[in-house]
C-alpha cells in the first residue's frame, strides 16, 4: 500500500506519514498553545469529534478572497457553526445526532477539539465520489460544493481530531463573522493535554481507507 507522499501534507520541514503516526507525534500536538481555528458545520464537528468520520471536504466560502481556499494551517481548533441549512445537507443518521445537539448561545464560541491534517486537492468530481461512506454529507452537496464557483475541484482533508481535557468558552466576537474558513481566536489555548478520539491503529485503517479511495491504483 503506497503511503501519502510528503507533497500531501501541510506542516512544517517537508513531513510523511509519521506527521500522524510516529510513537512521539501520534498522541502529542506540535505546538503546546494555538488560537487558530477552522469553521466547520457543528453537525460535522461532532462527526469528527466521536470519531463517526476523518474527513473534511472543502471548496471555500465567498470571503476567502482572491486565491480562494487554501490548507494554510497544519493544526487548527474545529469552530463549529450552524448556518447554510445544514441539517437537510447531511445524511439521516447525522439528521438524527444533529438532533440531539446541544448548542451554546448565540454569544459563545464553544472549543472542543482541534485537528492536525493531510490534504489533497481534488480535480475529478468522481474521485470525491469515491470517498462517499467516509463521511456524512449527501453524496449532492459533494456535488453542488465541487461545481462551485470558478474552478471545478474540492479539497479533500484527512484530519486526526483530538479532544481537549475541558470545553472552552470564548465570547463569539464580530471579527468572527462572514463566509470564511480561517479564524484566529482572541487568545491562545492549551493543548498539551488534549488526546486523539482514535487511537493510531483505528486511525491507520481509516488513513489507509482514505489513501485507497484517492488513489485506488496504488493501494
Amino acid at each position: 500500500m503506497a503511503r501519502l507522499s510528503s507533497a500531501w501534507l501541510l506542516a512544517v520541514a517537508k513531513p510523511d506519514l509519521k506527521f500522524f503516526n510516529n510513537e512521539r507525534g501520534a498522541n502529542a500536538p506540535r505546538f503546546l498553545f494555538m488560537r487558530i481555528s477552522f469553521k466547520e458545520w457543528a453537525v460535522i464537528v461532532d462527526a469528527l469529534g466521536t470519531s463517526r468520520q476523518i474527513l473534511i471536504l472543502r471548496k471555500g466560502g465567498i470571503s476567502e478572497g482572491r486565491a480562494g481556499f487554501q490548507v494554510d494551517h497544519p493544526e487548527f481548533f474545529l469552530f463549529p457553526t450552524i448556518f447554510h441549512q445544514q441539517r437537510e445537507s447531511v445524511l439521516p443518521e447525522a439528521q438524527a445526532r444533529f438532533d440531539q445537539l446541544e448548542f451554546p448561545v448565540a454569544d459563545i464560541l464553544r472549543i472542543e477539539y482541534f485537528c492536525r491534517v493531510a490534504w489533497r486537492r481534488l480535480d475529478s468530481l468522481e474521485v470525491a465520489r469515491r470517498l462517499n461512506g467516509q463521511h456524512v454529507w449527501k453524496p449532492e452537496v459533494i456535488a453542488e460544493r465541487f461545481d462551485w464557483g470558478c474552478s471545478k475541484a474540492i479539497f479533500a482533508l484527512a484530519v486526526r481530531t483530538y479532544r481537549l481535557p475541558e470545553r472552552v468558552e470564548l465570547p463569539m466576537l464580530p471579527s468572527y463573522a462572514g463566509c470564511k474558513s480561517w479564524i484566529e481566536l482572541e487568545r491562545d489555548i492549551d493543548i498539551s493535554t488534549a488526546r486523539p478520539v482514535l487511537d493510531n491503529s483505528e486511525f491507520d485503517q481509516r488513513l489507509k481507507h482514505f489513501e485507497a479511495a484517492i488513489d485506488p491504483a496504488k493501494a
